[in-house]
């Protein structure tokens, strides 16, 4: 795939500025999901850096960004602690084993992942239902809020304790004053980032003022770690020889890997859904799994500990101006030039800076407008947005799409099962007409039937769908079943204005149904969705 360099950016310095704020932005953000992952936090670095770098080249959606997140670091600790207690065992023990396993285990997501791409399953997060998007989208703006208090506290004695008195005023203020900055330049000029211009701004402000403050690198060593200084990944080799330890447990690395895969894909299209409505720009959901199981693969082989796209930092970025793909290629390069080169610098920006400008993307994703249209719109939708927004904050994103989904369609289905009618009339020759109106399928087969009077109706009936449609198998088997109720009483019964493909499907579960299909010059045309076999009855 040839990516050319007037595709990469438009707007090269706004791509530019951008990359930089995401790129600052994803340090702690990085740094924290390791840690929730139980990895090294440079396992986390790494993990954001190749997927910031592939999904911006090779991705469906340009601007979007892409990283280490927590909805995946969730899934993986398990695997991480089943691993390191097995390492423990070894007679060479190896007590990293659970991060080795990861590895592999992201060589199985990237696998399913691109699977899904060249199946082209990514156009299906299209039919996910609005109350759906909007629940996910509030959720998740919860989630990243909630995320952040964790951020007010300080270890002490090995415990994390919450801030108090000065230390919890400092930063509150430094906060404020970050999403002042954030809120107030924009109205001013829009040629720099406000987001860049306000962590820089609270750097200096802390720097020059002396005030001591939480930033990036006390942040990481509270967390365990020793800093942000490391090497280029390495590749790593001998995970390979690695694979006769998961002997018993393959069941729960591929069932890991599976989980990983379906968050990942979720994530990344909910959100490339986002900002296409941001932008008014549509991006392409199948090459986006298949940047996202590559970027994965490349994490298995180097040491990070994978990822999907990231909805804050792309706000964030779209946000500030980062529209084309160089901005998400510069916050990627440039989270690896913090590691090899500024980790110094880097560790010194106040983490009150990069609360400050998550609480302004926070308030940014929240769909504010669903406070105002909650008691205009249906309550089923209304129900949908409130269980998806209260499930991808106390239990999983995945779990919250998939829920709101299935609660759509049952309402859906139940609605247009209720939907279908039998208009009946007589003819002067004494034949009894049914005029269906309404979609028949697995919902609506026991209303039909209930339409119908086979014993008491006359010897000649008509059945005319030209207001119906047949759309699937348990509507082609309804009808079967209700042509042979009448071919047992000896009436004639016609069936009018069918699809084509529907008529093919009643002859080829019987034959002998042919005198009572009628063919007409008006008959419509629409698919059946059926597993339909041939058979003999």
């Amino acid at each position: 795939m040839q990516i050319s360099l007037a595709r990469l950016s438009t707007h090269p310095k706004n791509d530019l500025l951008s990359g930089l704020t995401v790129a600052l932005a994803l340090v702690p953000e990085a740094v924290a999901f390791a840690f929730i992952a139980g990895v090294d936090p440079l396992v986390g670095l790494y993990g954001a850096f190749f997927m910031g770098l592939i999904t911006a080249i090779f991705g469906g959606r340009p601007g979007m960004i892409s990283g280490a997140t927590g909805a995946m670091a969730v899934v993986m600790v398990h695997l991480i602690q089943q691993g390191n207690l097995v390492g423990n065992q070894l007679a060479n023990p190896l007590p990293q084993l659970g991060m080795y396993w990861l590895f592999i285990a992201l060589l199985f997501v990237g696998l399913i992942q691109m699977s899904a791409g060249l199946l082209r399953l990514g156009k299906f997060v299209r039919l996910i239902p609005h109350p759906v998007m909007m629940g996910f989208v509030n959720g998740l703006a919860i989630v990243i809020f909630l995320s952040q208090l964790n951020l007010f506290k300080q270890t002490i004695d090995g415990q994390a304790v919450w801030l108090q008195g000065s230390d919890l005023w400092i930063m509150l203020a430094l906060v404020g004053l970050t999403m002042a900055i954030m809120f107030v330049l924009p109205r001013i000029t829009t040629k720099i980032p406000a987001a860049l211009t306000a962590i820089i701004g609270v750097a200096l402000v802390t720097h020059f003022s002396g005030i001591d403050v939480g930033t990036v690198g006390s942040f990481i060593r509270d967390g365990g770690g020793k800093g942000l200084q490391g090497g280029l990944p390495q590749f790593q080799s001998h995970i390979f020889s690695l694979f006769s330890t998961l002997d018993g447990h393959w069941g729960l690395l591929l069932s890991t890997a599976v989980l990983l895969a379906a968050v990942g894909l979720i994530e990344s299209l909910m959100t490339l859904n986002l900002i296409d409505e941001i932008t008014e720009t549509r991006g392409s959901g199948n090459r986006e799994c298949l940047a996202q199981g590559a970027a994965n693969i490349l994490n298995g082989l180097f040491g990070g500990m994978g990822g999907c796209a990231m909805i804050g930092q792309s706000i964030i970025n779209v946000n500030a101006g980062g529209r084309g793909r160089l901005s998400g290629i510069v916050a990627a390069s440039a989270l690896l030039c913090f590691v090899l080169f500024g980790a110094s610098v880097i560790e010194q920006i106040p983490i009150a800076a990069l609360v400050g400008v998550m609480f302004m993307v926070v308030i940014g994703t929240f769909a504010w407008s669903s406070f105002r249209i909650l008691h205009k719109i249906p309550r089923k939708d209304a129900f949908i947005l409130i269980t998806v927004s209260t499930i991808t904050v106390v239990a999983d994103l995945a779990i919250a799409v998939v829920t709101g989904v299935i609660i759509a369609a049952l309402v859906f289905a139940w609605e247009n099962a209720t939907m279908i009618r039998a208009r009946k009339t007589m003819r002067p020759d004494g034949t009894k007409v049914y005029e269906i109106w309404g979609p028949l399928f697995f919902g609506s087969v026991q209303n039909f039937n209930a339409k119908f009077d086979v014993k008491n109706d006359p010897d000649n009936v008509v059945i005319d769908f030209i207001e119906s449609r047949v759309t699937d198998h348990s509507g082609i088997e309804a009808l079967e079943n209700l042509i042979e109720k009448y071919l047992k009483r000896k009436k004639n019964i016609r069936l009018t204005h069918l699809s084509p493909e529907c008529k093919n499907l009643l002859l080829k579960a019987n034959p002998k149904m042919a005198s009572a299909i009628e063919v007409s010059i008006d008959d419509p045309r629409y698919y059946v969705v059926t597993d339909l076999v041939d058979r003999e009855i």
